[in-house]
């Protein structure tokens, strides 16, 4: 059955995967704040560190399509935070788009998710193998595998599954890393290579999906097998 899918941060990198996988099927809105999508997804601007976006994005949704099935926050930061310096503009932004607007983007959502809906989180590995120079990053998304088991629990009773995925080293076109970084992630990851956005699509594609339909409040790693 078609759903209606609202994917964070959809024009780029994991978030372009989910959302190019998913439209196949499905129809899929995408947010984004500076770069807008060139596939021609439906899409809404939006800032997501701010928390009254959450409002108008799904208002915008309900207005086009009368209904929502399917939440995906992907939308992410991520900048170095030495402990040398102090900024707490990083860190607040850090939280604000990897934490508090899944939260707003949920609780203006609630009214609209019908028994089957599902919300899929994107976290990261580096929430359990932080990241050596972004320690907040790290935390945001450790909280935000936390944050899915409660939420799975308070929902669960209306029918409504919550779960995460996490990926590993993900290569992206549009920022690749430097080879010699890229060797170091295939060395330690059991698989021996790395991923591409299309590994975590299917991650997310299973778990919307209703061959999902008893699995609630987990976190998927989907990393290659990196650093078993």
């Amino acid at each position: 059955m078609e759903k209606v899918v609202l994917v964070t941060g959809g024009t780029r990198g994991i978030g372009l995967g989910i959302a190019d996988d998913l439209r196949a099927d499905h129809s899929v809105v995408v947010t984004y704040n500076t770069t807008a999508p060139a596939n021609g997804v439906a899409r809404i601007q939006a800032d997501l560190s701010q928390p009254e976006c959450a409002e108008r994005v799904i208002a915008e949704v309900i207005a086009q399509y009368g209904r929502l099935d399917v939440l995906i926050n992907n939308a992410g930061y991520v900048t170095e935070t030495p402990l040398e310096t102090l900024d707490l503009d990083a860190y607040r932004r850090t939280f604000e788009v990897n934490l508090f607007a899944p939260m707003a983007l949920v609780t203006a959502a609630l009214p609209h998710l019908k028994p089957g809906a599902c919300v899929v989180n994107i976290s990261s590995i580096n929430a359990r193998l932080p990241a050596l120079s972004a320690p907040a990053y790290s935390a945001s998304k450790a909280a935000v595998n936390t944050w899915t088991r409660g939420v799975a629990k308070m929902l669960g009773p209306k029918g409504i599954r919550v779960n995460a995925v996490a990926p590993g080293a993900i290569e992206r076109d549009e920022s690749a890393r430097p080879q010699e970084l890229i060797d170091i992630f295939v060395k330690d990851t059991a698989l021996a290579r790395h991923g591409v956005p299309a590994d975590i699509a299917g991650a997310v594609r299973f778990l919307c999906s209703d061959a999902a339909s008893f699995i609630t409040g987990e976190t998927l790693t989907v990393s290659g097998g990196y650093r078993l």
